[in-house]
């Protein structure tokens, strides 16, 4: 399942790596230093909403990768060689403005003739694949397991009691929602007619004086309410609420649905064997099918063109690969995705997406050791449910039950808050000593969405995964002898170590340091990361 939840519901309710010789000098900041610096206490910019992933600590007092400092200070204008990233997701508006110039050609095949022409078992395979066809919408993975009213199964209990709970949660959430959006409606008319004007915020609101107009006085307090949820004004209020709304409708009437019946590929998906669906048509199937196309742009928008984002790394070509529905994806699905990537060059592949039932986990674990083997990282979203998964499994993953893990090419990703301090983890992020590699950059990242020009807002550890995705593909492009597994240790040793107490979970009397949530103990820095790397054999 593509690892991003709607915002507004939880308001509503050690391998050592090989240098030249003496040891790597890493130019990270001081531990003493970073955790003296005066906490950011005014509100970001709009230029720094938009780029935040990219700033600096030192500089900008935001827990950023420092991209725009590598560029400055290091890359320059070499641009290094051409890497493959798979983003591994939904459908990519390869047309966009933004990603036109990066995505990836199979120029060993002849587009549309029908044939495949470099025999790698796809046909008309021109920038990547999908494995989902028409399908869009999906069922969870426990509520497949029900559907099969197979009671032996030693998680049919948990599925269902799972279940309930869900469903349960959710149908409260459409009441909340629907409640939400009639009472602005209403409130709105009134303070529109009064303000004689649209696009209010609260503070307009708080202007207002209602007099002895009850209804005037009672739409005044819905939206200061409404509008007190954090929103920017009645227009940003509106559209969350909607998009919540939608959001939690498919989650019900598709996710949750136990009859709904989602896939069209006419495979077997329990038989790894039955091979050839698919097709080569790699875009949305429809425009809120848009978790793809954002995760591309923050990997790989081109930078400097004057259009909406840039991306991390500079010389990346995206390779699609479409096997994310809207619900859990299929594990048969994940991996032979994973597998179609390294076999057709990739050299990162993005996974932002996962899920906590697994049939055949065994099949994407195999996969995952086969992309270790052919010197391809991947890069993992944590999930965005505020878990510790060295209690709770998680996939995909490289190991089980915290057990040996398959390959050294696994990255595990966290998400940061552009906020430096007790609340930079976002609160929706797992975590883990053990399963959780490092933290990135992911709430409020503003990237490509589906339309030849159009942007968003999202959050999650699936864009905390493509941030890391980008920089790994910028060592490998500025540094390409460099092997898979030497590039995680690079990203793992390089980061900017934080030494404080952090909120975790979005609880706040839930507070652990910061280096308990992930093996490496930091968050990952682009900087760093290229000067580490240059001192590597």
């Amino acid at each position: 399942m593509n690892f991003i939840k709607p915002i507004l519901f939880s308001a509503i309710a050690a391998t050592v790596l090989t240098s030249c010789g003496g040891g790597a000098k890493v130019l990270s900041t001081p531990i003493e230093n970073i955790d003296s610096i005066p906490l950011k206490v005014a509100p970001l910019t709009e230029t720094q909403k938009h780029t935040w992933g990219h700033l600096d600590l030192i500089q900008d007092t935001i827990p950023g990768m420092s991209v725009d400092k590598a560029y400055t200070d290091i890359i320059k204008n070499n641009k290094g060689k051409t890497v493959i990233v798979a983003v591994i997701d939904s459908g990519i508006d390869i047309e966009h403005e933004d990603l036109d110039d990066v995505i990836w050609t199979n120029e060993k095949e002849i587009p549309n003739n029908g044939i495949d022409d470099d025999k790698n078992g796809y046909v008309d395979d021109i920038h990547g694949w999908n494995f989902l066809g028409d399908t869009y919408d999906e069922q969870l993975e426990y509520v497949r397991l029900l559907a099969t009213g197979d009671e032996t199964n030693p998680d049919y209990a948990n599925a269902k009691k799972e279940y309930d709970g869900e469903y349960a949660k959710y149908l409260n959430y459409k009441t909340q929602y629907d409640q939400l959006l009639q009472q602005l409606k209403g409130a709105d008319e009134l303070i529109s007619a009064n303000l004689k004007k649209s696009d209010y915020n609260l503070a307009d609101v708080e202007s207002i004086n209602a007099g002895d107009n009850e209804d005037l006085t009672t739409a005044v307090a819905i939206a200061k309410y409404i509008l007190g949820l954090g929103f920017e004004d009645v227009n940003a209020a509106k559209k969350d609420l909607n998009n919540g709304l939608e959001s939690i409708s498919d989650h019900l009437n598709y996710n949750l649905n136990i009859k709904f019946k989602g896939r069209k590929t006419g495979d077997n998906p329990d038989d790894l064997t039955d091979v050839g669906y698919g097709n080569g048509n790699v875009m949305p199937v429809k425009d809120s099918e848009s978790h793809g196309t954002h995760v591309a742009g923050i990997i790989a928008a081109e930078r400097n063109n004057g259009l909406g984002v840039n991306g991390v790394a500079n010389n990346v070509k995206i390779m699609s690969v479409r096997a994310v529905p809207n619900g859990d994806e299929y594990d048969k699905d994940v991996a032979l995705a994973i597998r179609y990537a390294v076999d057709n060059g990739a050299q990162v592949i993005n996974g932002s997406f996962g899920k906590y039932y697994s049939p055949h986990s065994d099949w994407v674990r195999d996969a995952i050791a086969y992309a270790s083997k052919h010197d391809v990282l991947f890069i993992n979203a944590a999930g965005n449910e505020g878990q510790d998964l060295d209690v709770k499994n998680c996939f995909p993953n490289d190991q089980l039950d915290n057990g040996p893990e398959v390959g050294d090419t696994f990255v595990t990703v966290g998400a940061l808050e552009p906020k430096y301090g007790p609340e930079m983890v976002a609160g929706f992020s797992n975590y883990g000593k053990i399963n959780v590699d490092v933290f990135a950059p992911g709430a409020a990242i503003y990237s490509t969405v589906p339309g030849s020009d159009k942007y968003d807002t999202k959050g999650g550890t699936s864009m905390a995964s493509p941030a890391v995705a980008g920089v790994a593909a910028l060592i490998r492009s500025q540094y390409p002898k460099l092997s898979a597994a030497q590039v995680k240790q690079v990203l793992m040793n390089s980061g900017l170590p934080v030494s404080i107490d952090v909120v975790v979970g979005g609880d706040p009397s839930n507070e652990k340091p910061f280096a308990d949530l992930s093996k490496s103990t930091k968050m990952v820095n682009a900087y760093n990361a290229l000067i580490l790397a240059s001192t590597l054999k």
